[in-house]
């Protein structure tokens, strides 16, 4: 999930949003050809010419699938901010590269010598970049090693983050979005505080107090003395609810008002050093198995090679992390695969090796790597230059990979109810020829949006097509995408029909993916 517009103000203060203002008027233009449509050249002209793109910038392409014949091409050379269709480059390098096989390990070593339950010695947390790692995992880790019969540890608990290197945020992001779960630092040891797998983040749950002028109850998950909740809301009518850790800090400042009675409130919000983190969370763990550990907890210090594994954690394979990385858009997958991937091919877990053997990587396959700018692996920089054409070069080429079955059915598909099948696409292109038809990468960033993905049309072809918009004004764009890719798949032989988008009237609008919206309200 690429960067939305500043988020000071947070979802709950939002009218509820209903599907992603995706939903459109599946009809077609006044005087349109309804027998034969047109060509396929002037249908999707006439969306781009939408009033919602006044002034701003287009490159779109459509090829066919299967001969990779260029059935439309709309400025599609020029080089714009593709968001979130970054991800298509990164996750299909992260399998050429490091294959659908790879896993992330976890491991718990001793430094020094056993004496019965003692070990004399530090205990060293050593990660590889696993963003799946939940509390549960560090606490099996922990009765592992109660398990061992290791019930004190003289030395220190020492956590190696030496995989990756010591840059935690990418370049060029937005410093307002410090604190914003999709904006977590990067780290090869970390934790995520549920299923979606948003490592590097906590959830901060806000309840209504008993009466009016109460301070709200504020829970933390995973519970950890690692942050420190500053609470100043009240209970009642007034300004929005606002979650929110200041710069440099783990401290997080709840201000604002919430209704009496209403619906627990949540927030998602990234830590300050996710090393520190996952480690705090494990000697935590360690306590409860009732291990003790004399020393101090010291971070980002190479465990020596010497050091006897004494537990160990295996993430789940990337062809399976696949699914909540691209379904959900999740950027810390995206910049965890990118170091691995330097680290894999050059011995260096840094953006800069990640992002070269990436390049590499799909010059080899044919993509035109030299004329885009790729700065990151998710897509959050607005420094990101890729054109449409390069992304249906990846769409054609990666047809023919092993991996291909697995990448493929990691990508949202348009009006699948379900957030693990449908993703960032769930509740867009909904009762047209699109729906459980269109595959497709969603990108968003203020004033840039992009959806690159497959669609079958009337006649059974398959066709790949890349929508990147960029310099709009309007809220949001998406409704010419999907008229694009319903036209797509209302068209064949007997014609092309173009699609009219709605123009929304009434309607909040908002460039919000559906992953961004916490807790799910699409």
């Amino acid at each position: 999930m690429s960067r939305p517009a500043n988020r000071r103000a947070r979802a709950w203060a939002w009218p509820l949003v209903i599907g992603l203002i995706a939903t459109l008027t599946w009809s077609s233009p006044a005087g349109a050809d309804a027998s034969r449509g047109g060509g396929l050249g002037t249908a999707l002209d006439s969306v781009l010419d939408d009033p919602l793109l006044k002034g701003g910038a287009a490159g779109v392409v459509v090829a066919d699938a299967d001969s990779g014949d260029m059935l439309y091409r709309h400025r599609a050379d020029d080089r714009l901010m593709p968001a979130s269709n970054t991800k298509l480059f990164t996750s299909a390098a992260a399998m050429g590269l490091l294959g659908p096989d790879h896993t992330f390990r976890t491991d718990v070593l001793g430094d020094g010598t056993r004496h019965g339950r003692t070990l004399r010695g530090d205990l060293y947390l050593r990660g590889t970049g696993d963003p799946t790692m939940l509390a549960a995992d560090y606490d099996r880790l922990a009765k592992d090693i109660a398990d061992a019969g290791i019930t004190r540890v003289t030395g220190r608990l020492v956590a190696d983050d030496t995989r990756f290197d010591a840059q935690r945020a990418g370049r060029s992001w937005a410093a307002d979005d410090e604190s914003s779960y999709y904006a977590a630092q990067i780290s090869p040891l970390t934790l995520a505080p549920d299923t979606d797998y948003d490592a590097g983040s906590v959830i901060v749950e806000v309840a209504p107090g008993a009466a009016q002028g109460e301070r709200p109850k504020v829970t933390v998950t995973p519970g950890t003395g690692y942050v420190r909740i500053d609470n100043r809301a009240t209970t009642g009518s007034g300004g929005a609810l606002t979650v929110e850790r200041g710069h440099g800090t783990n401290t997080i400042t709840v201000s604002g008002a919430i209704a009496p009675g209403a619906q627990t409130a949540k927030e998602w919000v990234s830590v300050w050093e996710p090393t520190g983190y996952a480690t705090a969370v494990f000697a935590d763990a360690l306590k409860r198995h009732g291990v003790r550990v004399a020393g101090a907890t010291r971070l980002g210090r190479a465990t020596p090679q010497d050091a006897r594994p004494l537990a160990a954690h295996r993430s789940m394979p990337l062809k399976k992390l696949l699914i909540p990385f691209m379904k959900l858009s999740n950027n810390i997958h995206a910049e965890v695969l990118t170091k691995a991937i330097g680290y894999e091919t050059a011995g260096r877990g840094t953006w800069s090796a990640g992002l070269a053997a990436i390049a590499d990587y799909l010059k080899k396959q044919g993509v035109d790597t030299g004329a885009a700018r790729q700065v990151d692996g998710s897509g959050l920089s607005r420094m990101d230059n890729i054109a449409a054409g390069q992304l249906t070069e990846l769409l054609l080429t990666v047809r023919q990979q092993p991996w291909y079955a697995d990448w493929y059915a990691s990508l949202p598909v348009a009006c699948a109810p379900d957030r693990f099948t449908g993703g960032t696409l769930r509740s867009r292109m909904c009762g047209t020829p699109a729906e459980g038809n269109a595959r497709g990468k969603t990108g968003s960033l203020t004033g840039a949006s992009g959806l690159s993905g497959y669609v079958t049309d009337a006649d059974g072809r398959e066709l790949v097509y890349s929508v990147v918009l960029n310099n709009f004004l309007a809220p949001s764009v998406k409704s010419l995408e999907d008229a694009i890719v319903v036209t797509l798949a209302k068209s064949g032989a007997d014609g092309t029909e173009p699609v009219r988008p709605r123009t929304v009237r009434g309607a909040q609008e908002t460039e919000l993916e559906c992953a961004w919206l916490k807790p799910r309200r699409c």
